[in-house]
């Protein structure tokens, strides 16, 4: 068994954008700028954004957190965004999910100008990454797609079975898994809550997919000797055990299904940074112009 080390690839990549970002800045007069909208006080959200602000800041960028409570009017805040749409000086923009009931979550995802959405959920986006056309990656599957590279792992001709079929991971990833490129050429099963005999699919596959967001989910018995495992899962739990409180665990069942598989992610210390540096290498893209012309 071989790690997929999220730490060390995302260290690696980072020191790449503060490169670039340095250029950047040199040649443009400024940073650049990524935006982030939260909407509550979601613990969860909250520790995301702040570790993405936090991010931003490592590798030169400049960040901005707008905070609203949960009782703000969908209206209000679909002109925050029409407003940080016509602002020049601000590259990327995310509004962290999930969203209070009132706000309806696709109404803002296709408020956001698709040359500023740096999540990669805009429908525009969406539709030129299933056509394989320059587009943002929504930040997860693209920071799967970046360690796989990083760790010369040939995918073309693997079965790859993604279990969840969420708009934010599973789907996407299940997408760039068969399409006609380099760390795609899959032949790809995706599965979900109502898949008949979930265990006998996972079994096939030579690359494991897991974003069902729940404990321990996939367990050896449903892997196969040799599989490649990535492990989407972040679910936390109290703990008295960590100073923190809690303690977090992923969708596989790390310990067992690490016997077996050929490469595995840990959680922590895996996809969720790569998560991290999908999004900086997309609104670095979108400070350049590379993919959208300004």
């Amino acid at each position: 068994m071989k790690l997929l080390n999220g730490k060390e690839v995302s260290a690696k990549i980072k020191e790449d954008i503060k490169k670039q970002a340095a250029e950047f800045t040199a040649h443009a007069g400024r940073k650049p700028h990524l935006v982030a909208i939260l909407v509550g006080n979601d613990g969860g959200s909250e520790t995301y954004v702040a570790s993405k602000m936090r991010n931003c800041e490592l590798v030169g960028f400049e960040s901005t957190n707008i905070r609203y409570e949960a009782d703000v009017t969908e209206e209000e805040l679909l002109a925050k965004i029409a407003e940080i749409n016509k602002n020049d000086s601000i590259d990327g923009l995310i509004v962290q999910l999930p969203l209070p009931k009132h706000i309806d979550p696709e109404k803002v995802t296709e408020a956001i100008d698709y040359k500023k959405d740096v999540d990669g959920f805009h429908p525009i986006n969406l539709g030129r990454m299933q056509r394989n056309l320059p587009c943002f990656i929504p930040a997860t599957p693209y920071g799967i797609l970046l360690m796989l590279d990083h760790y010369g792992i040939d995918t073309s001709g693997k079965h790859a079975v993604v279990v969840g079929r969420s708009n934010i991971v599973g789907s996407p990833m299940s997408i760039l898994l068969a399409r006609n490129s380099n760390l795609g050429n899959c032949t790809v099963t995706l599965t979900h809550s109502r898949t008949k005999d979930l265990k006998a699919e996972v079994l096939r596959a030579d690359i494991v997919v897991a974003a069902i967001g729940k404990k321990n989910f996939v367990t050896a018995d449903m892997v196969k000797e040799g599989a490649i495992v990535i492990d989407v899962g972040i679910n936390r739990e109290d703990s008295a055990e960590t100073k923190s409180g809690f303690k977090l665990y992923g969708d596989v069942d790390f310990d067992e299904v690490s016997k077996k598989s050929s490469w595995i992610t840990p959680v922590p210390g895996g996809v969720g940074l790569m998560t991290i540096v999908g999004l900086l290498k997309n609104t670095l893209e979108a400070a350049k112009g590379t993919i959208y012309s300004k």
